[in-house]
């Protein structure tokens, strides 16, 4: 008898050890989604389809579409709006009055870490006059990019296209990227620079304020566009250009330092600049026969040099426009 006694208060024991142990764990479980809730204000619109991650703050007046998707730690402040079939990576924040996306056919994609500024227009229909009212449109925004207020930026102008912003870009207040263009990494874009549509910008280049550039330009790694420049053509690597129209100004030697180029690449690059741009008073060779000299040089190489070359070559290819245009400064 004793041990029957003995044995039953061992399992009475064993199983108020399990109700606590269950208790405390339900205790902490409900712990830790508090401390992972959403914050979505009373006064903003969220539709029940929308899918909200943890940590998100919504604030008031705020509207949430269907298919909108917004990550983990995003911030949506006052009377912003996340449309259409959009998607809104971890911890970004959306400034009052901005609007992300459109009840279009389509997509707009945003990574992470993004900051939209106020009452700016991302991911809305283009202004083409060849988009066909239900084609479907897209744009992708890459990582660590601040747009700041008063920005547009749209959708492609057809399905088989996309618009395209890399990643660690600034792009300054009132900055217009139009349908189908193609953004790089680590460019700023200073404030009103347009670009029309299809323009491609490759990675680290500048631009100062009020900068207009063409539709189906390239502009190439590491260049400079100067305040008030109207680009008709293409900017080849390196390059600063300024002026209407606008006209190559030499190398962008400052932003070739501050972006690492050795002393002996930046004097690599100044010679070939002269070589192809600013010919002696008596050379009687053609700017084609000037960078043929260069290209065969260059052959098989590796070099900022060489990257140069090819940046100008594919300018006068099929479809391109060219380079600006650049003055014949004797040495």
């Amino acid at each position: 008898m004793a041990a029957a006694a003995a044995a039953t208060r061992a399992v009475r024991l064993l199983l108020s050890s399990s109700r606590r142990l269950h208790a405390s764990a339900s205790e902490g479980a409900a712990t830790a989604r508090e401390a992972h809730r959403s914050f979505i204000h009373t006064a903003a619109v969220v539709h029940p389809d929308a899918v909200i991650g943890q940590d998100v703050s919504i604030g008031p007046f705020c509207t949430v579409g269907a298919s909108a998707r917004i990550g983990d730690a995003c911030q949506l402040h006052a009377g912003s709006h996340v449309m259409g079939d959009t998607e809104l990576g971890e911890r970004c924040v959306v400034s009052t009055g901005a609007i992300l996306g459109a009840d279009i056919p389509g997509k707009t994609i945003i990574g992470e870490n993004n900051v939209i500024g106020h009452h700016a227009a991302i991911g809305v229909k283009c202004q083409d006059l060849k988009y066909k009212s239900g084609d479907e449109c897209f744009l992708q925004i890459g990582n660590n990019n601040e747009i700041r207020e008063y920005c547009s930026i749209h959708r492609s102008s057809k399905s088989c296209d996309r618009t395209v912003i890399g990643d660690n870009n600034l792009i300054m207040g009132s900055c217009h990227i139009a349908h189908d263009c193609s953004i790089g990494n680590n460019n700023i874009f200073a404030n009103n620079t347009l670009f029309a549509g299809h323009v491609v910008v490759e990675d680290c280049t500048r631009t100062a304020g009020a900068v207009v550039v063409h539709q189906f330009c390239h502009i190439g790694s590491f260049s400079f566009l100067g305040g008030g420049a109207v680009v008709a053509q293409d900017v080849p690597r390196y390059m600063m250009v300024a002026g209407d129209r606008a006209e190559l100004r030499g190398l962008n030697l400052e932003g070739l330092k501050r972006n690492g180029f050795s002393d002996q690449e930046v004097q690599m690059l100044r010679k070939a600049y002269k070589k192809v741009f600013m010919p002696s008073i008596d050379s009687q060779s053609s700017f084609d026969d000037r960078l043929a000299e260069l290209e065969h040089e260059t052959a098989l190489s590796e070099t900022p040099v060489s990257y140069m070359v090819e940046s100008i070559r594919m300018s006068f290819g099929q479809g391109r426009r060219g380079i600006c245009k650049f003055r014949n400064w004797n040495r």
